[in-house]
């Protein structure tokens, strides 16, 4: 499911797209041999642009994209299907369990742990799955696809700045659009909101401190106001909204979220 809408601000001066996309994987070699030139003069060094040569064409994820059924979901079955009552009392007693942590969050950001905790057991039930496609591959495969260049150009720039950063390689695993860790960060919103929760000098998303913290901090850059309410029709749920495009996914989110702070 496509996540954090708005493209990262750090690629804004990136090149428009030259190399040619394509509808099947028959012109997906030759158009990375002109993405590696457009990465080049874009500042991608030797160790993205090798990570690059080494990406395939991801089968997997064009059939992920094109069959997306949340926006076909109503609120209801949408909250059963993704187990929406397991969500909110796995999420209590996570907090519970370490709130010293989660209070940390909410004061850093403003950001109710509830909201935060929602979201990361809805992306990958807790850290329990966070993907299993290669990343780079992924985005790559979207930003070839004719359909999704516009969207995923800057996120292939990204990903491979971030392999040059050495943040993530040509084997690192994640969701089947190429999100990242335990709340599922496009590569270029890593870039733009990653936090380093821990204080370690590197943001990594397979971290949860890292990766809550992150999210947090998604969601007060993109405006939330602390305070102020969550729920549809209230100050904060435009900003669930900069979250993920399905309507089912932010009601669901802000639902859970209430319910979880009980």
């Amino acid at each position: 499911m496509l996540k954090h809408l708005t493209l990262v601000a750090c690629l804004a001066g990136t090149p428009a797209l030259a190399a040619q996309c394509g509808n099947d994987s028959s012109g997906f070699a030759i158009w990375k041999q002109q993405f590696a030139q457009e990465a080049a003069a874009a500042g991608i060094g030797q160790r993205g642009l090798q990570a690059l040569a080494q990406t395939s064409y991801a089968t997997r994820t064009i059939n992920a994209d094109r069959n997306q059924k949340s926006f076909r979901y109503s609120l209801n079955d949408f909250m059963r299907i993704r187990g929406a009552d397991t969500i909110v009392a796995q999420g209590r007693q996570r907090i519970a369990a370490n709130p010293a942590f989660y209070d940390s969050i909410e004061r850093a950001f403003g950001v109710p742990a509830a909201v935060v905790v929602a979201i990361h057991g809805m992306e990958t039930g807790f850290g329990r799955f966070m993907g299993d496609a290669n990343v780079l591959s992924a985005i790559t495969t979207l930003a070839y696809d004719c359909r999704r260049s516009d969207f995923f150009t800057g996120h292939a720039l990204a990903a491979l700045r971030l392999v040059d950063q050495g943040s993530i390689s040509a084997t690192t695993v994640g969701a089947m659009h190429g999100e990242l860790g335990h709340t599922q960060f496009l590569p270029g919103n890593v870039i733009t909101y990653g936090y380093d929760g821990d204080g370690n000098g590197v943001i990594d998303l397979t971290n949860i401190t890292d990766s809550l913290a992150s999210t947090a901090n998604f969601l007060r850059q993109k405006g939330w106001r602390p305070g102020a309410g969550y729920q549809e029709g209230e100050p904060n749920f435009r900003v669930i909204q900069e979250w993920n495009a399905a309507g089912v996914y932010q009601k669901a989110i802000a639902i859970m979220a209430a319910r979880i702070e009980g």
